[in-house]
């Protein structure tokens, strides 16, 4: 019996609030083209809390999860993804005007695993580079608005 799970068939979604500061459990935007998302909110910042009497170890609290600022996620670079992000950079602002935010869904589809949820902002995209004989690419980035959940996958619905 394995022990391990697969990354392929999983998505990056996105869902604007209907009540402001609630998580949204369905409707969720697939965004094409994502190739790589890297490790989220996974160092907390370490608080040094060393008294002036310790005379051989430093000593630390837990502070804030840090996510390393925006969440830099690697994506293939075409047509339809553009689209795609133009479309949920649009409804992030549509939604912020009127004091919803905006929440991402990283699914796991083949597998029993709870899907990771965190509100987040979208970025604007810029120029993501290009190399010769390669496959262009850019870079997605969300700015995190708040704390992250594990809970059960959503429903899609694109």
């Amino acid at each position: 019996m394995a022990n391990a799970v697969s990354t392929a068939g999983m998505n990056l979604k996105y869902c604007v609030e209907a009540a402001a500061g609630t998580r949204p459990t369905s409707g969720y935007t697939v965004i094409p083209g994502v190739k790589a998302i890297p490790a989220i909110f996974n160092d907390p910042n370490m608080l040094q809390s060393t008294p002036l009497s310790a005379t051989k170890c430093h000593t630390y609290i837990r502070g804030l999860d840090d996510s390393g600022g925006s969440i830099q996620i690697t994506v293939n670079d075409y047509e339809a993804f553009r689209d795609a992000w133009d479309t949920c950079v649009s409804a992030y602002a549509t939604a912020a005007a009127s004091s919803k935010g905006m929440w991402f869904e990283i699914s796991y589809p083949d597998s029993n695993l709870d899907s990771f949820y965190f509100p987040g902002e979208p970025l604007a995209l810029g120029f993501g580079g290009a190399e010769v004989d390669s496959v262009l690419e850019n870079n997605l980035n969300i700015a995190p608005q708040g704390d992250y959940t594990f809970a059960a996958a959503s429903t899609t619905s694109a």
